[in-house]
């Protein structure tokens, strides 16, 4: 009897499995098949297209840099420390991915606008954010970074502080335990979850278009082609945009894989 549960457990899963795996892949392949294939070569030899996705390229790894260089650390000290309002430190941490972005844009504009004293600041120092590629790191970090501290949180709680300790008794300092031991023992969630922020950084459009309409990344033209002409003219932007991102995204997944692999061996 148990055996049969079983069987009907994995029928179960296999069904849902499949209506999940339809709900992601037919939507994002269904556009293929509205456009002829000489219109997305045409896109891609568009100087406007090619740097809109040059942009949102660089920009979101720009940002997931950044929440690397910042992130890392802070989520070791999350995961190693136990300290009194922890938990809503990483509620905190959380907020980005749940409010709405355009949300988050107009929160960062109110922090970057000459108004307040850090668009003031910056201002006074002949700095110019607002409209510009900067402007546009900070909105993919600020809604991508929780995923790679949450993502590196975990990573450093599955490394034992014994090892750590060990570590530190045969002479080696915490910086030196931390980037040869913790982090070598940590890297594989890390790069995944850098994954996951390059991912979510690229996508972004809520945050970007409310601190920086121009310079235009892929999304703000894919909406302005949307908008103006009809889909004739965003399905095959569209189309190239899926490709890089799945393209760049495979790349990186085996590159995880094979070093998880090496790892093991």
């Amino acid at each position: 009897m148990s055996k049969q549960r079983f069987e009907i457990l994995f029928v179960i899963s296999f069904l849902t499995g499949t209506i999940v795996l339809f709900f992601f892949v037919y939507p994002m392949i269904n556009p293929l098949f509205w456009t002829n294939p000489s219109i997305v070569l045409e896109a891609l030899k568009d100087k406007d297209v090619l740097q809109s996705i040059y942009i949102s390229m660089g920009a979101a790894t720009a940002a997931t840099i950044v929440s690397f260089i910042l992130g890392v650390p802070f989520a070791y000290l999350l995961a190693r420390k136990e300290f009194r309002g922890k938990s809503f430190v990483e509620s905190i941490v959380d907020i980005p991915v749940v409010i709405p972005h355009p949300v988050a844009g107009i929160c960062l504009l109110t922090v970057l606008s000459p108004r307040s004293w850090i668009g003031q600041f910056l201002e006074s120092m002949g700095l110019q954010v607002l409209g510009t590629f900067s402007a546009i790191v900070i909105a993919m970090t600020f809604v991508s970074m929780p995923f790679l501290i949450n993502s590196a949180k975990e990573a450093f709680k599955w490394v034992s502080p014994r090892m750590e300790n060990v570590s530190r008794t045969l002479g080696a300092t915490h910086s030196q335990t931390f980037f040869l031991i913790t982090i070598s023992l940590a890297w594989r969630d890390i790069l995944s979850g850098m994954i996951m922020t390059w991912a979510r950084a690229i996508s972004e459009f809520g945050a970007v278009i409310i601190l920086a309409y121009h310079p235009m990344i892929a999304p703000t033209l894919i909406y302005e082609r949307f908008t103006a002409y009809g889909m004739m003219y965003a399905v095959p932007v569209s189309i190239i945009l899926i490709i890089i991102c799945l393209m760049v995204f495979i790349i990186l997944r085996l590159l995880a894989t094979n070093h998880s692999k090496g790892e093991i061996i």
